[in-house]
């Protein structure tokens, strides 16, 4: 199997979760902001080899399987990043919920998949403004810096709360989308 240059920039940011988790402990007081940076990278690059994938007409199979894995993966190391540094029913709740919208669907096109209806569950709208709000919040809490006067932590955890909102929007949409084939093959 040739990589392309798409699938090139999916694997590396795979391969920068290793890096970002490091940076993320570091006793260094700067170690949040390049973990932001990083992940920051991790979450540009995700639109960059869907870009190229497109326009260099580099869109395969194994890319279109590679790309939401590697998504979930820097997601949920974030989270589990930002739940352990900050342990409260705060930031655990929307975490929860966010984790588990994410095991559902995955599994629901993993069936969906299997019923050769993998299509009733394309990506929507929403789908896009949530995975948008938890990047951008995520981001926000690991940057974790006070400026102007305002903690990006806090900032991000209301954008975390709307990406959990936003979460629980877009899997009512795909269980709905999935409900006629799940009901047909129940």
């Amino acid at each position: 199997m040739k990589i392309t240059l798409p699938t090139g920039i999916t694997l590396l940011r795979i391969a920068l979760i290793p890096i970002f988790v490091i940076v993320f402990y570091l006793p260094f007081n700067w170690a949040n902001q390049v973990a932001a940076a990083i992940f920051g990278v991790a979450c540009f690059s995700d639109w960059v080899d869907g870009y190229l994938a497109r326009m260099l007409k580099q869109e395969s199979a194994f890319g279109a399987f590679l790309d939401p894995v590697a998504d979930k993966l820097i997601v949920v190391a974030a989270i589990i990043l930002i739940v352990e540094a900050n342990p409260s029913i705060y930031v655990a709740l929307p975490s929860v919920i966010i984790v588990a919208r994410e095991i559902t669907v995955s599994a629901l096109r993993e069936w969906m998949a299997e019923l050769g209806s993998r299509a009733t569950i394309k990506v929507s709208f929403i789908g896009k403004v949530k995975t948008a709000a938890q990047l951008f919040s995520l981001f926000l809490m690991i940057y974790a810096e006070t400026i102007f006067g305002y903690s990006m932590f806090e900032i991000g955890l209301g954008f975390y709360y709307l990406a959990a909102i936003f979460t629980i929007i877009s899997m009512v949409l795909y269980l709905k989308a999935a409900w006629p084939v799940i009901t047909e093959n129940g």
